[in-house]
């Protein structure tokens, strides 16, 4: 009997089963999968104000963007830049080349930040930092794959700065981390507070992340007779300083230019109480900031989320929703692309509410001068700051054309 004349022959089967086989093939090589990176710092001085909280909130913006009921897949990966630039330089570089990954998120240290958005130009992926402070992200090394979310060196000098002068600390000593990030900090607040009227009597820098003990360069400050002493550090650094401070009795106002809930936590408001302070973000200062962390404490038990661990869920949440309007596919081949789209749309989420994205890369939201509270005031853990004033979104930030970033037409 011929072949072709069988019932159901060999070779009809393996047809029929190779013919089955290729769609379902096809639909899983075909699956929408886009891919984030979260950059942070996992062990060292900055790693409760972002670390493991970070990569928890990217997760969280996964789960609250709905892509999966979409049919598209988010993958988080997670790496360490350890403070170093070429240490973040070469997880960037791996996972936009090897790994497939379509945007990194966090940041931490501004070295780092100012290394990866040059590799996210070159590659033309997506860098949205949260952690890093340098206002320089927007300034003259801006460019279009890059936005900078939570808070800058200038919106903190603005506040902070201005708010001490205006207070009677007209002469300053500066103790400044030396990297990017706390060179940045120290040009931008010493402007505050000169444009006020006040004076930069001296400063100090000292080796980061390196430097535990803070004491000598305390001696300095108090030697130089100036009312306020500020600290152009943060993470680990500016705990320990403040500590120090206490325990030595310098008698200077403290300005700690960049300090988190989880530092103020660390602290104990016996020693923080007084510290004046901004920030983008409070876990207890609206009904969204409490609904985003009332979920964010059950994924890490016992804390409260920082600015840096709300700008990775912000910004990973607003990312997802234009990369799936734009398609997946389209998002992954046009990280400039992206992020045009996303400075084209409003902004929306618990963290920071309503939003938006200059030319320049720089998220646009409120920004907030706090005081801790004393132990008495305090109703109990995390409880711990009371709002002195609010600094709307249009006068947080360095003007947009002050800022000489490229993409800007005059």
């Amino acid at each position: 009997m011929p072949i072709s004349s069988l019932p159901l022959s060999r070779r009809a089967l393996l047809a029929t089963a190779a013919a089955t086989a290729l769609p379902a093939r096809r639909a899983r090589a075909e699956k929408a999968t886009l891919k984030i990176g979260v950059l942070t710092d996992l062990s060292g001085p900055y790693k409760d104000v972002a670390g493991p909280g970070a990569v928890e909130a990217a997760r969280l913006a996964v789960e609250d963007s709905g892509l999966k009921a979409r049919g598209i897949d988010v993958e988080v990966l997670t790496g360490d830049h350890q403070n170093k630039a070429d240490v973040g330089a070469g997880l960037a570089r791996q996972w936009f080349d090897r790994d497939g990954v379509d945007v990194i998120l966090e940041g931490t240290n501004s070295g780092v930040a100012l290394a990866v958005a040059s590799i996210a130009k070159e590659k033309n992926k997506v860098l949205l930092n949260s952690g890093a402070a340098s206002s320089d992200l927007t300034g003259a090394q801006c460019n279009a794959n890059t936005i900078h979310w939570v808070y800058d060196t200038y919106m903190l000098a603005r506040s902070t700065g201005g708010a001490m002068v205006a207070k009677g600390g007209d002469s300053w000593f500066f103790i400044v981390a030396d990297y990017a990030f706390g060179h940045a900090l120290q040009r931008d607040t010493a402007a505050f507070v000169q444009q006020a009227g006040g004076k930069v009597l001296d400063s100090v820098r000292y080796p980061f992340p390196s430097t535990t003990d803070f004491s000598s360069f305390l001696v300095q400050a108090q030697s130089s007779g100036a009312k306020v002493l500020g600290l152009a550090n943060t993470g680990t650094d500016v705990i320990n300083a403040i500590k120090q401070a206490h325990e030595f009795g310098i008698n200077m106002r403290l300005a700690a230019l960049l300090i988190f809930i989880s530092d103020v936590h660390s602290l104990g408001l016996e020693v923080a109480q007084g510290l004046a302070l901004t920030s983008a973000f409070y876990w207890d200062l609206n009904p969204g900031t409490r609904r985003f962390s009332d979920k964010f404490i059950k994924r890490q038990p016992g804390r409260r989320p920082t600015m840096v661990q709300a700008g990775v869920y912000s910004s990973g949440l607003n990312y997802l929703r234009v990369a799936a309007d734009i398609g997946v596919a389209q998002a992954r081949a046009d990280g400039a692309g992206v992020v045009a789209r996303l400075k084209a749309t409003p902004t929306d989420d618990d963290c920071f509410g309503h939003g938006s994205i200059r030319a320049d890369g720089r998220k646009l939201h409120p920004s907030y001068l706090f005081e801790v509270k004393k132990p008495s005031e305090s109703r109990g853990p995390w409880d711990y700051y009371k709002l002195l004033a609010t600094t709307p979104a249009d006068q947080a930030f360095r003007p947009l054309t002050a800022g000489f970033c490229p993409l800007v037409k005059a």
